[in-house]
């Protein structure tokens, strides 16, 4: 009788463990899948939502709208108005209005080389390098300050 005691314990021990190892198999796949399932749904929730096209590149055949990235310059007034105008169409932060002659006099007095280094280098306190037209070459930035010049003429 002791040996069929025994074995019923050893079977009871035996069964025990099996089914706590595959109690603890089960949830620990529960939770990778909750984990990955967690990890695609942030995934998902911090996904590109577009993309830019630099013209003149294969920029593939979506069917939604795709603008276009141009890297031309579009001359210097309209290189005025997307950088320039800022500042000069109200006379922010001491810049002379566009077309002023009276705030325009003395900085033309210095020469138009001053002013090309102004625009170029920036003018401290107010006027950054490049007055914020980052893309402009040099010989486009003169353009510019003609443009500029002229108008105050």
């Amino acid at each position: 009788m002791d040996t069929l005691k025994n074995f019923a314990t050893f079977k009871l021990l035996s069964t025990s463990k099996f089914l706590l190892v595959s109690i603890i198999v089960s949830a620990s796949i529960g939770l990778n899948a909750s984990a990955n399932s967690s990890d695609d749904a942030v995934a998902d929730r911090i996904k590109k939502v577009g993309t830019v096209c630099i013209e003149g590149a294969d920029c593939g055949s979506g069917t939604g709208a795709v603008m276009v990235a141009a890297n031309e310059s579009g001359g210097a007034e309209s290189n005025y108005n997307k950088t320039c105008a800022t500042c000069h169409k109200i006379g922010i932060a001491g810049a002379p209005k566009f077309g002023d002659k009276a705030q325009w006099e003395s900085r033309i007095a210095k020469g138009m080389e001053v002013l090309y280094a102004s625009s170029i280098n920036g003018l401290p306190p107010a006027m950054p390098a490049k007055g914020m037209c980052f893309s402009c070459s040099d010989d486009e930035l003169k353009a510019i300050v003609d443009y500029m010049v002229e108008a105050a003429q």
